[in-house]
């Protein structure tokens, strides 16, 4: 009676993949204070709703009372939507870019170049104060983070082959 000698474990066909280094580590951080600086900004944004409302009155003086309250009634919901979606991308960034999806640092920085035209359409219109420091603080995450994706030690991480999904 022969024992039979064990069968070696099947070996992988795929190269082993490194984790995100310490660059986009830190820029998903980033991008997750991103997802929360808008929320946040939003808040401040629905505190400070009551100017909203002297402001669509100054823009629209022949507004009746109803016309106003519509108008600020869907300038709000616009700004909860906004706020939605830009948490939502923040969010999405943050998961493809910890995954290695080379495509998610060029989004990333398209979507930060989209953030910087809004900041420039703030500016020209927002009187808040508040409104304006939370843009501000906004697209400085996204200037970070940025920039941490396309350290020089951050390229190796996109360039390795994805994984297989069983």
């Amino acid at each position: 009676m022969y024992q039979q000698y064990p069968a070696s474990a099947p070996v992988s066909q795929e190269p082993a993949r490194f984790g995100p280094p310490r660059s986009v580590f830190r820029a998903i951080q980033f991008m997750y204070a991103g997802a929360v600086a808008e929320v946040v900004a939003l808040i401040v944004d629905l505190i400070f709703a009551g100017s909203l409302r002297s402001d669509i009155k100054k823009q629209n003086p022949h507004y009746t009372s109803l016309q106003l309250s519509h108008a600020e009634d869907a300038r709000i919901a616009f700004l909860v939507i906004v706020t939605l979606v830009a948490a939502g991308l923040w969010l999405w960034m943050a998961r493809a870019n910890g995954k290695g999806r080379s495509w998610a640092r060029t989004v990333s920085s398209v979507l930060f170049g989209v953030g910087l035209l809004d900041l420039v359409v703030q500016i020209a219109t927002v009187d808040t104060p508040a409104t304006l420091t939370f843009d501000w603080v906004i697209a400085l995450i996204g200037l970070v983070a940025i920039v941490l994706l396309f350290r020089k030690e951050s390229g190796p991480f996109y360039r390795q082959p994805l994984a297989r999904r069983p």
